[in-house]
């Protein structure tokens, strides 16, 4: 019997580009988002049916929001899951389910997941605090990581050697071996309550030099056939031993011998899906939302090749934000903008991102390149 999924109200505990491309997806299927962010000028205040701002960490906050929903979702991870799992025993259905949500906060019990479940990952010493890592002089080099609160590159220290070792977290974290990997990969996963997957092809990401943010993607990924296939299994591996309802991003090394690591996952959708916006036949803001509500999943293929650019605030530039650029990147063919509708820029924010679609790949990092030069987010 056909669901009638427009009576289904869906909350998201966050407001920010993130909820605003699954409203944008959520709008062709008529269904009402209800949103609850810190933020009172979070970039999906304008377009969701109800907006609440909040602390998304506020247990009472949190459940009061879900009381008005029938579906709850996050598009961040620092969320209060005891709230969470009081409303799914109230008959709220919230996904991802809030157990895993709280395994997935912390890194550590991330890494321990994996080791537990057989799923591979770099080798890694948990530590408690500075005196932990002090220990750790032979396990260096060694990327020494916060357990809780770390994102976008915000909690993670890389230690090369002895010298680094005073720049150790005074906090609970871990330490995980430095991989000298040849290529990272991310690949994004998708299940639905029936227990439906779907795997999009793996992209390649490359990073920026200073503030640790993807800068750069590509898809297809530039792996032979046999790592795509690994990386897809490996990914649908992860999404079925956590039993998770939802849209998962797990994003991996490929080392020089040809070996796979997990390195880490989120599950929500996440900036290496962006491109399939454009690129792919389902977007994974659709994919997202056909998980959580319980429709079939969507095609994931790819249409055509792509990049990403991420489009960040300019360093040195604070306050109302101007697009620099924009009407020339927006005469070249195939060239796909998608601000975020933030007012104000600073160094290193997510202002928006721009997706290019070439059907031949090796125009592609060349144009990305001219694009990211092209555009500038100044004040």
């Amino acid at each position: 019997m056909q669901v009638n999924y427009q009576q289904k109200t869906l909350g998201i505990l966050g407001g920010g580009q993130l909820g605003r491309m699954v409203i944008q997806s959520a709008i062709n299927y008529n269904i009402d988002i209800h949103i609850l962010d810190p933020d009172p000028d979070a970039p999906c205040k304008s377009i969701c049916q109800k907006f609440t701002q909040g602390s998304l960490k506020d247990y009472d906050t949190v459940y009061q929001f879900g009381q008005d929903c029938d579906i709850i979702t996050i598009e961040i991870e620092s969320v209060n899951t005891d709230a969470l799992e009081a409303l799914v025993k109230e008959g709220k259905e919230v996904y991802p389910q809030p157990h895993i949500i709280r395994l997935i906060q912390d890194k550590r019990t991330q890494k321990a997941f994996y080791k537990e479940k057989g799923i591979p990952t770099a080798d890694f010493i948990l530590t408690s605090d500075r005196a932990d890592v002090l220990a750790q002089r032979d396990f260096l080099p060694a990327v020494n990581k916060l357990g809780k609160e770390g994102y976008d590159g915000r909690g993670v220290q890389l230690l090369k050697d002895e010298r680094d070792l005073e720049k150790g977290f005074d906090a609970p974290g871990l330490l995980e071996k430095l991989i000298d990997f040849d290529k990272e990969i991310a690949v994004i996963v998708s299940k639905n309550k029936a227990g439906e997957v779907s795997a999009f092809p793996a992209v390649e990401c490359a990073f920026h030099p200073t503030a640790n943010l993807v800068e750069f993607l590509f898809a297809p990924a530039e792996i032979s056939e046999k790592i795509e296939k690994q990386a897809q299994q490996i990914a649908l591996q992860v999404i079925e031993e956590l039993d998770m309802v939802g849209i998962l991003a797990v994003e991996m090394f490929v080392t020089k011998e040809g070996e796979i690591l997990v390195n880490e996952i989120a599950p929500r959708p996440h900036n290496s899906g962006h491109h399939s916006i454009e690129a792919n036949m389902t977007s994974q803001f659709e994919q997202h939302l056909r998980s959580v509500l319980g429709m079939p999943l969507g095609d994931s293929s790819l249409r055509t090749p792509a990049a990403m650019v991420n489009l960040l605030g300019e360093d040195g530039f604070s306050g109302e934000a101007f697009v620099e650029g924009l009407d020339e990147a927006l005469s070249e063919k195939g060239v796909y903008i998608h601000l975020y509708g933030k007012k104000f820029t600073k160094p290193f924010r997510k202002m928006g991102h721009v997706t290019i679609l070439d059907e031949d790949p090796k125009k592609l990092k060349e144009r990305a390149q001219k694009i990211k030069a092209l555009i500038k987010i100044k004040a």
